[in-house]
């Protein structure tokens, strides 16, 4: 007797199509924008388009309005859903292979991480200290802003310190000036606007990553209003470093572009 015609999982169904796979891989290794997917695959834009709203439908990618031109949007890959996703396929073809596995720890250290925002006083100050604590200080992780603000904003302190038991102590927000002529083996910034101004730091082998978070203060508004703002951001980040650490110890990442 001939066995039930099952349906091919959604995940298999999306990410067959060489453009599709494409775009996922580059989007694994850093948030795009349409016209640099569309240089580095050689694609016409409408085709590239396409399958985004594809990947998109599918929950696969999401878009954000880029804060240094309102005009653009930046990718970027839901490597939750991907989880999730790839999960359900394995399951659908062995119930053995349903299961996911944690990111391994880098081992040995890899070279220093650097994360970039424009203040230095929320998003790239929680990467930092988010990466550092999750690897036991394996990872020197530094962070730093292209206008650094005086202090850093209370909400860091407090959802750090609340959601994850660090204290920042008295750690200031750091001028990217400061570390003039060191070498870092991967840069991630964090903001559309200091993605544009970051000079370069080490050279040609430095892994280039770009997460587009929006800055959880722009609302401005008392601490009440603007924590629910830096908790979420702190959670997308946790997420981010999450995934990052399993690529401290391997090559480059295809699509890692200023």
């Amino acid at each position: 007797m001939a066995s039930a015609r099952r349906s091919v999982p959604s995940f298999v169904q999306l990410a067959a199509h060489p453009v599709r796979w494409q775009l996922l891989t580059m989007l694994s290794g850093s948030d795009h924008r349409v016209r640099e997917m569309v240089s580095l695959i050689g694609e016409p834009q409408n085709l590239i388009s396409y399958h985004l709203r594809l990947l998109r439908d599918g929950g696969l990618v999401r878009a954000t309005r880029s804060s240094f031109d309102g005009r653009d949007s930046y990718y970027h890959l839901d490597l939750d859903r991907c989880t999730e996703m790839l999960a359900g396929a394995g399951a659908a073809l062995h119930p053995a292979l349903g299961r996911t596995l944690a990111p391994p720890r880098p081992s040995p250290a890899p070279a220093p991480v650097l994360f970039v925002c424009t203040g230095n006083s929320a998003r790239s100050a929680i990467a930092e200290a988010l990466l550092r604590w999750r690897t036991d200080g394996v990872v020197e992780a530094i962070s730093a802003g292209t206008r650094p603000k005086p202090d850093m904003h209370p909400d860091t302190v407090r959802v750090l310190r609340e959601e994850f038991g660090i204290d920042l102590g008295d750690r200031r927000p750091r001028h990217l000036d400061a570390l003039a002529g060191r070498r870092f083996g991967t840069v991630v910034t964090l903001c559309d606007k200091a993605r544009e101004v970051c000079p370069e730091f080490g050279d040609d082998d430095t892994r280039r990553i770009h997460w587009s978070i929006p800055d959880p203060a722009a609302a401005g508004g008392a601490d009440e209003d603007t924590y629910p703002a830096f908790r979420a951001t702190a959670t997308e980040i946790d997420t981010r470093i999450g995934y990052l650490i399993a690529t401290l110890t391997t090559p480059t990442m295809t699509g890692s572009i200023r």
